[in-house]
């Protein structure tokens, strides 16, 4: 008897592809699309709704002959992911949504939602992949990076649990991104020739501060230039200091610069960001090196290589850390080195990881631009994705 496949069909060509390759493999396919969001009024901008995907979804679906299906749970993701993210940018970190999705939403609200098809696995359009492997502690499924690398996307599963991975299935994950669209076409897929969806996951691609303004008021502050030999940089790079000084952030006060300009609020804008800040009359581009959601101010430094954008180290709190890989957590007192991603297509860069009793420190061999609170650090061994958390 054929094992029972649902694949969560978004429309686009990765999920189509991979619906194909599974009813191709003699599995027992159902396709399911997800609508998450409805908001398409006032500010909220989405370049691709969710009412032309389905059209597309339900084409391919007929066309390789498989049953297709709707869940609804929007009021799922806005609790879950879409609050989330503005409680977030509220206290001046920046969330990844990518992230919170494939936790809260698809490897969780919609595998309870699939369960009337009583499936044996879930099907994903993710380029990335997995195996087993036998452990002094039982069986371990392993997350492996996709062999696309510039497709590769691991990093946005960083979240998940053993339990979500015996369950799921990644049909594309040893494809290049060209391979599959020859796939496509052979196939004759409606969506062969679709273009990529961009964006935050299942709204689409908005103005960050406009999608913010829903929620949260504008209340207008200062920007504050802080120049290249502002004296806290010298600490940070001395190998003598402790891990805790080591990773910390920079901290400023509005005495340590001079004022440039006004900004609409704090919460708007995130580290590294060179849009939107409205002033002129620099030698170089100004950049956000750092934001005071509490004193509602924002500091910034001219040029790309301004040492504010740069950090060695991050720190993660215990209650953040995750670990993909249980049977492979460290504990306090460990150290031990990992390539590490601190954003989706970063290369991977070596760190060292060091726990303690309060959570984890990551000591990078290079300096790292744009460390962002709120985003997620993840940890690799030879491919596998081992762990990760979000980035104090």
């Amino acid at each position: 008897m054929s094992k029972r496949v649902v694949v969560g069909l978004s429309g686009g060509v990765d999920s189509s592809v991979a619906a194909y390759l599974l009813k191709e493999q003699g599995y027992d396919v159902t396709a399911v699309f997800m609508i998450n969001w409805h908001d398409k009024t006032g500010l909220l901008k989405a370049d691709c709704p969710w009412d032309e995907d389905v059209l597309f979804a339900e084409l391919v679906a007929k066309k390789i002959g498989i049953p297709f299906h709707v869940v609804d749970l929007s009021e799922k993701y806005r609790s879950r992911v879409v609050e989330y993210m503005f409680a977030e940018y509220e206290k001046g970190r920046t969330p990844n949504p990518d992230v919170l999705c494939n936790r809260e939403i698809k490897f969780d609200e919609f595998f309870a939602a699939c369960e009337p098809f009583n499936p044996d696995f879930i099907a994903t359009g993710h380029y990335c992949k997995k195996d087993e492997i036998q452990t002094e502690h039982g069986i371990m499924y392993r997350l492996l990076a996709g062999d696309d690398p510039g497709k590769e996307q691991s990093y946005f599963l960083c979240q998940l649990s053993q339990e979500q991975l015996k369950k799921t299935l990644f049909p594309i994950g040893h494809l290049r991104k060209s391979e599959l669209r020859d796939i496509a076409r052979k196939a004759k897929l409606p969506s062969a020739e679709k273009k990529d969806s961009q964006g935050i996951c299942f709204v689409g691609k908005v103005s960050l501060p406009d999608f913010l303004q829903q929620q949260l008021k504008s209340k207008e502050g200062d920007i504050i230039e802080i120049p290249e030999n502002f004296p806290g940089y010298q600490n940070k790079t001395d190998e003598n200091q402790s891990l805790e000084d080591f990773s910390g952030k920079y901290e400023y006060t509005a005495s340590d610069g001079e004022m440039v300009g006004k900004h609409i609020g704090a919460h708007y804008y995130t580290i590294g960001q060179r849009k939107g800040l409205n002033v002129g009359g620099k030698a170089k581009p100004l950049f956000i090196i750092a934001t005071d959601t509490q004193k509602n101010i924002i500091y910034v430094g001219q040029g790309q290589d301004h040492p504010g954008l740069f950090r060695k180290g991050l720190f993660i709190p215990k209650t953040d850390l995750h670990w993909i890989r249980p049977d492979l957590e460290m504990i306090s007192g460990d150290e031990k080195d990992f390539m590490v991603r601190i954003r989706y297509r970063q290369p991977l860069q070596e760190a060292r990881l060091y726990c303690r009793n309060n959570g984890m420190y990551i000591i990078f061999r290079e300096s790292q631009r744009g460390i962002t609170p709120g985003q997620f650090a993840a940890w690799y061994s030879k491919g596998e994705l081992i762990g990760s958390g979000v980035i104090d």
